[in-house]
């Protein structure tokens, strides 16, 4: 297929995985980044046009975590205002039984989104068959979403145009993970990159 010039790009971002990536890469103690800011940075370093960002993330109910509940409410709000397209689930929760060095056992109760990935590969493959985009970027290092590669693929033979899709993801010495999703394009974000999306607004507070 011949190259798009204008390549105009959708963003999908899965909140938590982002979350726990900067967690684990950077330090980061709680959900901090822009994430148009971020878009915005990675499309400007391919000279790619930013067309529409969607957020994805689980989102702890009132009852079971009324702090969390309420930094996300504030947070998709925000978002929200800025034109981000927000989709957000319940957490569910089940007990999860750790065991400690010391051979201690404890038990405490741990959230788990359902259908996330899901639902960003839908989108992707929504809006690619609407022909609205030419790249599809993808915040998250989730390995269930490499089949939507092969969607795209295939999506783009039938339309007979050309269609990118590639996954950003976070890189630094002390992060494990370096790998994008399998069968897309990697963009790397280093903590310099991150650090000039952070968001100045503590939802916290």
């Amino acid at each position: 297929m011949i190259e798009t010039v204008g390549k105009r790009a959708f963003v999908f971002v899965d909140g938590q995985n982002l979350f726990r990536s900067a967690k684990e890469a950077f330090g980061y103690a709680y959900p901090n980044y822009d994430v148009k800011l971020l878009a915005e940075k990675i499309c400007l370093n391919q000279g790619w046009s930013l067309d529409k960002v969607n957020f994805y993330t689980g989102v702890p109910d009132l009852q079971d975590n009324s702090f969390w509940h309420n930094f996300w409410v504030n947070k998709l709000i925000g978002m929200q205002h800025k034109g981000i397209a927000v989709f957000k689930r319940s957490l569910r929760y089940h007990n999860e039984t750790i065991k400690l060095p010391d051979g201690k056992i404890f038990t405490k109760l741990v959230g788990h989104e359902k259908g996330i990935d899901v639902r960003i590969a839908l989108d992707v493959v929504r809006f690619a068959l609407r022909k609205v985009y030419d790249i599809a970027i993808i915040i998250s290092q989730d390995q269930d979403l490499s089949e939507v590669a092969d969607e795209i693929r295939e999506i783009a033979q039938e339309q007979k145009r050309w269609i990118k899709i590639a996954s950003a993801f976070l890189v630094s010495p002390t992060f494990k993970n370096k790998r994008g999703i399998n069968k897309t394009d990697w963009l790397k974000i280093d903590k310099k990159t991150y650090d000039f999306c952070l968001d100045p607004h503590d939802y916290r507070i």
